[in-house]
């Protein structure tokens, strides 16, 4: 896709703001302090980096909240767009698209659909959860849906969803853990998920298994698609790991950002932050964030693991296990929840516990409201940190 054309596909999303050569994605909804931040971004200069080069400024977050725009141009995305094509043997990309146009994924939704001549069909979230699903004319190459995993469990609620979700060729989960529970039901249904893994910086996915791994009991992030480069790196030394070690995921390849708005770079690799595995058949395993290691008394604790014990008791909506301070043991294993009027079994959640060593059980549990989640799936840890320290002490919100 030309330059001219790419441009055109994002300022008809009205989602987007031209200055000069630079065009800023934002979501309509965003309040004052992004607002601002927007502000400031498009009154900077923006670091030139080659003809066309770095021109599309996707908003990002990650788990941090912290607002900043990662560069991408027609080259990044087309890599991406190529990449996936390759990855799912396709030639034409057709999606059901329920993500923004603001979202790196339903950005990329919207791409790959036009590049390749594919259907790109919008649709509202909350239309599907409702039970109405769109038309789908039947396609060569199927139909691909992007979801969330809050999302998927809803619609595993209802046979009618699960129905419709099966005429997919591949259903994508990202944007947080899948845990467990949720995993099984899904290959139990036999959906044709596909776990993936990608961030804004990559221009989405760059790992995605391929379903028929799913429903065979596989549970990582899959193999690396061709377009990207993945290694994993030392934490102390930054030396390259062998297969099976665990360390700091670092991405390379065409689709990589060119930057952060306004610096620029030109492909450099990205240290991601994130902890990870690769396994003997080249399948990405996600182990969580390195900063969001909880180190209590010493000893590490891992909230991926503690969250997905306490997703299999069912009393919770959602979770998030964080670490607060403490004068004694530096951190405090928390388990924080969307307050809700209903009593929560704690004889079910104490017995489900039983499965952790003893440090690693919450030592408190906390109604958080409003839950810092947003649309895609982002938990907002920063946000829940600060919303989690006040009702810990006992302060209004």
């Amino acid at each position: 896709m030309e330059r001219a054309e790419l441009n055109s596909l994002v300022l008809a999303t009205g989602c987007a703001e031209q200055r000069g050569e630079f065009v800023f994605l934002r979501d309509p909804k965003w309040g004052p302090a992004e607002q601002a931040r927007l502000a400031a971004a498009v009154q900077t200069p923006g670091v030139a980096c080659g003809e066309g080069l770095g021109w599309l400024c996707v908003p990002t977050g990650g788990t941090s909240g912290g607002l900043r725009f990662a560069r991408h141009d027609e080259r990044t995305l087309g890599a991406a767009v190529r990449g996936f094509c390759a990855h799912f043997g396709v030639q034409h990309v057709n999606a059901l698209d329920v993500l923004p146009p603001f979202h790196v994924s339903g950005l990329l939704a919207r791409i790959r659909c036009a590049e390749t001549g594919g259907t790109h069909l919008g649709w509202s979230w909350k239309q599907l959860e409702s039970g109405e699903w769109p038309e789908m004319p039947a396609r060569d190459d199927g139909w691909f849906l992007s979801l969330v995993p809050t999302q998927l469990r809803r619609l595993l609620a209802s046979d009618a969803a699960v129905a419709q979700l099966k005429r997919f060729r591949a259903v994508f989960l990202g944007g947080g853990p899948l845990w467990p529970a949720l995993a099984e039901a899904a290959a139990a249904a036999q959906l044709p998920v596909s776990i993936c893994y990608g961030m804004t910086e990559t221009a989405a996915m760059i790992a995605a298994q391929r379903p028929d791994g799913f429903l065979a009991g596989d549970r990582s992030c899959g193999t690396v698609m061709p377009h990207a480069r993945v290694e994993l790196l030392d934490d102390l030394s930054g030396e390259i790991l062998p297969a099976g070690a665990v360390g700091l995921v670092r991405v390379s390849g065409g689709s990589c950002f060119r930057g952060y708005w306004p610096e620029a770079n030109n492909h450099q690799p990205l240290l991601t932050g994130d902890l990870g595995q690769i396994d003997a058949q080249g399948r990405l395993h996600l182990l969580g964030r390195r900063d969001a290691i909880i180190i209590t008394g010493g000893e590490k604790v891992s909230p991926l693991e503690v969250e997905a014990v306490l997703r299999t008791t069912g009393e919770f909506d959602d979770i998030a296990v964080i670490g607060l301070p403490d004068v004694s043991w530096g951190e405090v294993v928390v388990a924080c929840y969307p307050s809700c009027a209903r009593k929560l079994d704690t004889l079910k959640i104490s017995t489900a516990l039983e499965a952790l060593a003893p440090y690693k059980r919450p030592k408190q549990f906390l109604p958080v409201s409003p839950w810092p989640r947003n649309d895609q799936g982002k938990l907002n840890r920063a946000a829940l940190a600060v919303a989690a320290a006040r009702v810990s002490s006992g302060l209004p919100k």
